[in-house]
Order: C-alpha cells, then structure tokens, then sequence
C-alpha cells in the first residue's frame, strides 16, 4: 500500500477536491483503531469530524428532498431521508470512491476485514464531510454530498429497501409465498461471508452473497426484482 501521502493525494483525486490543510482529511481518514496503536491522543481519530459531517450530511438531504419531493409530506420526507443516509447506503457510497483503501486502521482492525466493514466505512465518510466543511466551507460540503451521496438516488433505494419493494411486486403478481434460505455460510466469525437465495415457492428467483444475513438477503431481492422487471 501506498505511504500516507501518497493515498492523500489519490485521494483527493478522486474525489475532486483540494485540501488547504491536509490534516483534516488525515483525521478523517484515521479509525479510533489507528490512534489507539500509535498511542495517540484519543481526540485524534475521526470521532468528532464524523458528528460534524453527519449535521451537515442531514441538512443538505433535507434540502434536497424538500425540494426534489414537493407533493411529499412531512412522515415520508423523513422516512426517505432516513433511507438515503443511513449506514448501508452511506457504506454504498463510500465504496463506489474506494474509500476503504485510504483508512488509517490498526493492525488487528485491518486484519479482520476493518476496509470493508458498514460501520467504519460510513462513519469515515461522514468524517470527510465534516473535513470538507472545515476546510471549504459548506458550499464545498454541499457539492461533495450532492456528487457522490444524492446522485442516483432511485437506484440506492431500490437496492437498500429491496426486501419491502420485491415483496410488494410479489403481493400484485402472485399468492405463493416469499422466502429466503440461508444456503452458505464461510470464513470466521470476525470475517463471515452469507449465501443466501431467495425462493416464490419452489422457484428460485435469485442468490445474494453478504457479510450479513441482511446484507445477503437484500442483494438477492435486488437481483430478484431486476430480473422480474427484465420479464
């Protein structure tokens, strides 16, 4: 893996923006797990940039959808928003910028599987708003959150609420029930990996693959209502 300065400067390619100061986007890149093995002072992991980047995080959601979803009332605005930033889709999004490669994790965290986990990664992209904001003010902020969290916004929905919506195709098109089978289990408890297929009565629609349950379940309604859309 590339030094520190290194995965820095990629970094910000990636994501199109230029620090002033560096070490805003150092912190935000550093998980508590780091700190604690260089023995750190405990503020210097990005704890406290996430809280700042999940305040700003729900304000521009909130503006957004206030003002994509017009006819929406107040129950479903808050319902959405809640679907767009929570910890899978945010997981979602910080992997379609590599996020995971750029952490700072400690040995034992990077051992079992910290680069690819819900929780670290969401938490460190809420980390890098909260760095963006301090560095470039809210516009920054707000254009960072626009480009890679609220685009596309119909497909992360669909993928993170497929259970609810493949059910609800399902209950139009059909009386036999929806089921899903656990169908393969590997790895260690620290870094499992969930088969699992999900089943119209005695048709199978679809396999999902997971690091959870859930997760591996909502990958198979996923693919479970793409291929019914296909038909």
């Amino acid at each position: 893996m590339a030094n520190l300065k290194e995965r820095i400067r990629c970094f910000q390619e990636t994501i199109g923006y230029s620090f002033k100061n560096e070490n805003f986007l150092k912190q935000a890149l550093m998980h508590s797990s780091y700190a604690n093995e260089k023995h750190m002072n405990k503020l210097a992991n990005n704890e406290r940039l996430e809280f700042l980047g999940d305040a700003v995080l729900e304000l521009v959601s909130s503006e957004f959808i206030y003002m994509e979803y017009k006819t929406m009332h107040e129950g479903e605005l808050t319902k959405l928003r809640a679907s767009m930033v929570c910890e899978p889709t945010l997981a979602f999004c910080a992997r379609d910028i590599n996020l995971g490669e750029y952490l700072l994790l400690g040995k034992g965290e990077d051992a079992t599987g910290g680069r690819e986990r819900d929780s670290i990664l969401s938490d460190a992209l809420e980390a890098t708003i909260g760095a963006i904001y301090l560095d470039g003010g809210f516009t920054s902020a707000k254009e960072f959150i626009n480009h890679f969290i609220l685009n596309d916004i119909d497909k992360k929905k669909l993928f993170y609420d497929s259970k609810t919506i493949l059910q609800e195709m399902i209950q139009g098109m059909s009386k036999e029930v929806l089921q899903y089978h656990l169908i393969g289990e590997e790895g260690p408890d620290h870094n499992k990996k969930f088969t699992v297929e999900a089943l119209l009565g005695e048709e199978k629609l679809s396999v999902g693959v997971g690091k959870t349950k859930k997760a591996a379940e909502q990958e198979a309604a996923y693919k479970a209502i793409l291929k019914l859309q296909a038909k």
